[in-house]
């Protein structure tokens, strides 16, 4: 094989040499040769090369330090997020097991297997960064005195509590207000039972 080296500069590392030249092609063009000669479990070498011709060098280059200079920040960056972070942690009802969540457990059991705090904490759907929907259904249901106090609660008093916005108080209010109808419908004359779940003022 003619010899079509214009220069060349190897080095090795371990049981790898790497060679880099300057070589001319048939037709004259300049172009560069990075190769590694590897030696193998047979005594021989494995030998892997790329081939850059001479006007492709500067973008060649170019890319290599751009490779090279945001490779080192993604470094940082890995093994930053690397460290436990306590705040990205999963907490709240995503951090229980399947079975225990609200709405896989009424998916699986139903709705009858649930405890009130359970059923309610559906309906707030979410709680705070330091309670979960179902510690504040909880919370709601103890200050109430349970379903029958909740079921007076007005919006004024259902704020009241951290995490409940406007939608959230909404959602209870009117479960609460269908349930109403709902007996209506199925116990014909109920005044005593209308009077003990009356509409909640607005004031």
């Amino acid at each position: 094989m003619e010899n079509n080296i214009k220069h060349t500069e190897e080095f090795s590392f371990a049981d790898r040499t790497f060679f880099l030249d300057v070589r001319f092609a048939k037709n004259d063009r300049e172009y560069y040769q990075f190769s590694r000669s590897t030696k193998n479990s047979a005594g021989g070498y494995d030998r892997m090369g790329l081939i850059v011709f001479q006007e492709e060098l500067p973008l060649f280059v170019q890319a290599l330090a751009s490779m090279c200079h945001h490779a080192s920040h993604l470094d940082a960056s890995k093994r930053k997020m690397l460290k436990p972070d306590p705040a990205s942690a999963v907490k709240g009802i995503k951090s229980w097991e399947p079975d225990m969540r609200p709405r896989e457990k009424m998916l699986a059991d139903g709705a009858q297997t649930m405890g009130d705090a359970e059923l309610l904490a559906l309906l707030i759907g979410s709680g705070t960064p330091n309670e979960t929907a179902v510690d504040l259904a909880g919370r709601m249901l103890a200050a109430f005195g349970g379903l029958e106090g909740l079921a007076k609660a007005n919006y004024k008093r259902l704020s009241r509590f951290t995490g409940m916005g406007l939608a959230k108080c909404s959602a209870i209010i009117g479960s609460m207000e269908l349930s109403r109808r709902l007996m209506v419908l199925h116990m014909g004359s109920a005044d005593a039972l209308l009077d003990f779940f009356r509409v909640p003022s607005k004031q």
